[in-house]
C-alpha cells in the first residue's frame, strides 16, 4: 500500500484472527476496544448478520509480520446502533439513484463511547491507516468510511488529509480534586446542593439496598436479572435488543475487575442495574435497566453512584453516554465528541461538507448555551 511505511494490509472477519497481545499492544487502555471487549460482542452473537455489523477488521503489518496499527471495522447494510446519524445523506443519496449501503464503520458497536479508533504503536502515523481505510472501501465495494466518536487528535488529522469532520456534544463529568462526595457537592450551588440530596434522600429511603459490585463479586445470576432490565430499557424506547444474554457473562469473564455494577435490590430481589467499565482515566456508564419505577433511582444509579466512584478512586472523569441535557444538573458538563467521514461519490461528499459546515457552529452554540445551566457556584456567589 501507498504509505510512508511499508506496510501490508489485510482484513479480518472475525477479531479471534488476531492476537490478543498484538491488538491490545495497538489498543492502548481503553477498554471499550479492547480485545476482550470487541470479541465477548463477536462471541456472543451480539456482532455479526443478526445486527448487520459484519466484522472487517483492518491490520497493518510491517515486512516482517509484527501488527503495527488496526482499527475495529464494520462492512454495514443500515446505520442502526451508531449514535452518529447519517439517515439522512443515505436517503438524499438513494433518493438521487445512488447505493449508500454497504459502508464501512470504523466504531465500537452499540457504545457512543468517544476514546481511540485508529488504533497504533508509536511511530506509525494516522495517515497509514486512512490510507489503508480507503483501499478497504474500494475492496468492499463501500459508499464511505465512517470513523466515529474518534479522539480529537484522529479528527484533527483526518481533516488535514481531506476527510469531513463532525462534532457532536456528550455530558461528562469532572473530577476537580475531590476527596469526598461532600467535597463535590459543596462545589454546587446551594440550590442544586439541597436537590440532589433530597434526590438521595429519598432513594435511600425507599426501602432499596444499593451496591457495587465489582468482578468476581458479579454472579451469572446478576448477569441473568441485568439482561431482564436491558429488554426492560429496550423494549420501553422501541429499541432493537443488539446485546444478546451470553454477552453480558462474556464481558464479566474477559475485563474481570474492570466490570463495575451499581446494582439494587428489594429483599434479596433484583430492582435495576446500572453497567459501567473502567479505565485508568474514567468510569464509562454504559447500559441501564429496572423492573420497578423508584424516584429518582436512575439518576442515582447512573450519575451519582458513578461520581462517588470516581472520587474514591481518584478518576479524573466519568463518561455517562449520549444524550441528556438533565446530566448537567448533576454535575456533568457539555464536551465535545468528534467524528470523520470520507464519501466516495464526489456530489454527495460536497454536500455532506456543506451541511457539517453549518452544523458545527451551531452545536458550538449549543454547548455554550448548556454550559450556562452548569450548577456548580460561580466565582464571586452562587449560579
Amino acid at each position: 500500500m501507498d504509505s510512508p511505511l511499508p506496510l501490508t494490509l489485510s482484513l479480518h472477519r472475525a477479531i479471534a484472527e488476531i492476537p490478543v497481545a498484538e491488538w491490545d499492544a495497538c489498543a492502548g487502555d481503553n477498554p471499550f476496544v479492547s480485545h476482550a471487549f470487541l470479541s465477548a460482542l463477536e462471541d456472543s452473537g451480539s456482532t455479526g448478520p443478526r445486527t448487520g455489523w459484519l466484522p472487517q477488521h483492518l491490520a497493518l503489518r510491517d515486512e516482517g509480520g509484527a501488527l503495527l496499527a488496526c482499527a475495529p471495522c464494520y462492512a454495514k447494510a443500515n446505520s442502526y446502533g451508531e449514535y452518529v446519524f447519517d439517515h439522512g445523506w443515505a436517503d438524499a443519496y438513494e433518493r438521487a439513484g445512488g447505493r449508500y449501503y454497504p459502508k464501512l464503520q470504523v466504531a465500537v458497536p452499540f457504545s457512543p463511547v468517544p476514546g481511540p479508533r485508529l488504533l497504533r504503536r508509536p511511530g506509525v502515523p494516522v495517515a497509514a491507516l486512512a490510507e489503508g481505510l480507503r483501499q478497504a472501501m474500494g475492496a468492499l465495494n463501500c459508499s464511505s468510511v465512517h470513523v466515529t466518536f474518534c479522539t480529537e487528535e484522529e479528527w484533527q488529522e483526518l481533516g488535514r488529509l481531506g476527510w469531513l469532520q463532525r462534532l457532536g456534544v456528550q455530558f461528562h463529568w469532572h473530577n476537580r480534586g475531590y476527596e469526598t462526595f461532600e467535597d463535590f457537592l459543596g462545589a454546587l450551588s446551594s440550590r442544586k446542593r439541597k436537590a440532589l440530596r433530597r434526590e438521595r434522600r429519598e432513594v435511600a429511603e425507599s426501602g432499596l439496598t444499593l451496591r457495587t459490585l465489582r468482578g468476581d463479586e458479579i454472579t451469572r445470576e446478576h448477569w441473568r436479572a441485568f439482561h431482564g432490565f436491558y429488554r426492560n430499557t429496550v423494549d420501553s424506547r422501541w429499541g432493537s435488543a443488539y446485546l444478546t444474554p451470553q454477552f453480558w457473562p462474556l464481558l464479566g469473564d474477559r475485563l474481570g475487575e474492570r466490570v463495575v455494577l451499581m446494582w439494587a435490590e428489594r429483599d434479596g430481589e433484583p430492582v435495576a442495574g446500572a453497567l459501567n467499565l473502567l479505565g485508568n482515566d474514567a468510569l464509562y456508564g454504559r447500559n441501564w435497566g429496572c423492573v420497578e419505577e423508584v424516584p429518582f433511582l436512575h439518576f442515582e444509579l447512573c450519575y451519582l453512584r458513578a461520581i462517588d466512584f470516581a472520587i474514591q478512586h481518584r478518576l479524573p472523569r466519568v463518561e455517562a453516554g449520549a444524550q441528556g441535557e438533565h446530566k448537567i444538573q448533576r454535575g456533568y458538563l457539555p464536551s465535545p465528541t468528534w467524528s470523520a467521514h470520507l464519501i466516495q461519490h464526489r456530489g454527495l461528499s460536497d454536500a455532506v461538507a456543506n451541511f457539517l459546515e453549518a452544523e458545527r457552529p451551531a452545536v458550538q452554540a449549543r454547548m455554550q448555551d448548556l454550559a450556562e445551566l452548569s450548577p456548580y457556584r460561580r466565582e464571586g456567589g452562587e449560579t
